[in-house]
């Protein structure tokens, strides 16, 4: 039976409440708030700052999948650890928005990363819970969206809007509640396993599901070093007068590209029955946007880079989460392996801040870490190739 548009709204906006809460920091409040702090050491800051907070990203998603999948409630399983972990988020984004201390930025922010990744891995869950396999490139497409809008919305309320430091975390907080609530408060959630039918945690290996894992790690890759550093970018290099704006600007242009490709493809994905010709082509789109970035150097190649990026990462959004979820080797433990598989969303973002430090002070700058980008994107398209569960 497929799900109707009410649920897969109220999933859509809780995504947005939880991307808000988590992307917008990093595009541009933390990177300010660090510079505030410590201008001559803002690069190495903010790059361990986010590598801590993906390490413990890491450890904390699939545990918490593994519990959501045997939570007992008689509101679910899903729901109470959306609920739980949005209050614990945005309680710490409520006291990042105090601090003035490197380490107190640094506490703070890995407090709402472990959080938001505990809601990850329950949200994610839910769409192999309730969609049937012909309606999931569509959903998926729906639950992605909200990741750029989010971008777009959240960097527009506190570049433009809000721009107090403390005003604009707490903004952030309360959206990610608000946004919450109408997953939260849906009845819909799969009901919870009798205690005596639960099953023990155990390890199942997919090797279709390792070359996804692999394929959509080295896509993060490739975002995770592209934009890191991109306010930056945009100030020392191509030397933008106001950086934050140009942020802005950017991630309205990407967006213009991810909305219409994104439904198309995930609709035309489920019409087809066909996932990976998809994956490869956007793949290698996303990797061709970010060789545009590096060599171009100019605010005009960064435009056309971020609507070309936008198309591609658009269509993979959709194809990808759809592809992933048809890989899954056990329905008992689907939160428990999404959580798995959020670790090639989380670990780039550890495992870049130190390569691209690296990279920006010792091999040349900037173009070079926006080659090494490109060069991850058709190394995602070379991975997916091998699936065979999967058309």
């Amino acid at each position: 039976m497929t799900v109707g548009k009410r649920w897969i709204g109220a999933l859509s906006l809780a995504t947005f409440g939880m991307s808000i809460a988590v992307l917008t920091p990093i595009q541009v409040l933390l990177p300010l708030q660090i510079e505030a702090i410590d201008p001559d050491g803002k690069v190495l800051a903010l790059g361990w700052i986010t590598a801590a907070a993906a390490v413990v990203s890491i450890v904390v998603c699939p545990i918490a999948g593994a519990l959501s999948d045997r939570t007992t409630s008689r509101f679910g399983r899903r729901r109470p650890w959306v609920l739980g972990s949005g209050i614990a988020g945005s309680a710490a984004l409520v006291v990042l928005g105090a601090q003035h201390t490197i380490l107190g930025v640094a506490v703070f922010w890995i407090t709402v990363q472990a959080a938001t990744n505990a809601m990850y891995a329950a949200l994610s869950a839910a769409v192999p819970d309730q969609v049937p396999v012909d309606q999931r490139g569509v959903v998926s497409a729906f639950v992605g969206l909200p990741i750029p809008l989010a971008l777009i919305i959240g960097t527009f309320v506190v570049s433009v809007v809000v721009t107090d430091q403390f005003t604009a975390y707490f903004t952030l907080a309360v959206a990610q509640l608000a946004f919450v609530l109408p997953f939260v408060l849906d009845p819909a959630d799969r009901p919870h396993q009798p205690r005596q039918h639960r099953t023990r945690f155990r390890l199942r290996g997919s090797r279709d599901l390792a070359w996804a894992f692999g394929c959509r790690f080295a896509i993060q890759a490739a975002n995770a070093v592209g934009t890191l550093y991109l306010l930056y970018y945009l100030r020392d290099v191509v030397h933008r007068p106001d950086p934050a704006q140009s942020v802005f600007l950017l991630l309205l242009i990407y967006t213009a590209g991810v909305v219409p490709t994104s439904v198309i493809a995930g609709r035309w994905s489920d019409r087809s029955g066909r996932r990976k010709p998809f994956v490869i082509v956007s793949s290698i789109v996303v990797a061709a946007a970010s060789l545009v970035l590096g060599l171009g150097k100019t605010w005009p190649s960064a435009v056309w880079a971020a609507g070309l990026m936008g198309v591609g990462y658009g269509v993979y959004l959709a194809v990808d989460n759809a592809l992933i979820t048809q890989v899954l080797p056990s329905d008992a433990d689907r939160a428990r392996d999404l959580g798995l598989v959020n670790i090639a969303n989380t670990a780039p973002q550890a495992i870049a801040p130190a390569l691209a430090g690296v990279v920006i002070t010792s091999l040349g700058g900037y173009t070079p870490l926006y080659l090494l980008a490109g060069a991850c994107g058709l190394v995602g398209a070379a991975l997916i190739q091998p699936v065979r569960s999967v058309r």
